[in-house]
């Protein structure tokens, strides 16, 4: 488990623009079981991936006139409990973080990899999660 030190910047980034945090396996269920479509962001200390990814979804989420229902996170190496029933949601995609998700009606509609993070701007993370607003919120 990393320490918090190092964790609650890094949270506070997307808890501080609106994310609900998801911190507990009963969190995740709760959420995952409303109508409507949540995000999910599932964040790390990785500073080249989450440092472009959590930029890219906050952009995407301010400049999309659709938006997901609810906005959550959830902190790998960090909420152990809520990552590791969140990835049970995800499969079949292995672990991956930081990694995005969207999900409606329950149903994982879009999945974004970290390796589809790495080495990114945060505009092209974004223009993906853009695609996604616009086809299922």
């Amino acid at each position: 488990m990393y320490p918090a030190e190092l964790v609650m910047p890094r949270k506070a980034e997307l808890t501080d623009n609106g994310f609900e945090e998801l911190l507990t396996p009963a969190d995740v269920e709760t959420v995952l079981a409303k109508e409507g479509t949540t995000l999910v962001v599932i964040n790390s200390v990785c500073g080249c991936s989450a440092g472009t990814a959590r930029p890219g979804v906050l952009m995407a989420v301010a400049t999309s006139e659709k938006k997901p229902s609810r906005l959550t996170t959830s902190f790998a190496g960090y909420d152990l409990d809520a990552v590791q029933e969140l990835r049970k949601h995800l499969l079949p995609y292995p672990p991956s973080s930081p990694s995005i998700a969207l999900f409606k009606d329950g149903q994982l509609v879009h999945f974004i990899e970290r390796h589809m993070i790495e080495g990114r701007p945060p505009q092209v993370i974004a223009g993906s999660l853009l695609q996604a607003f616009e086809e299922f919120c």
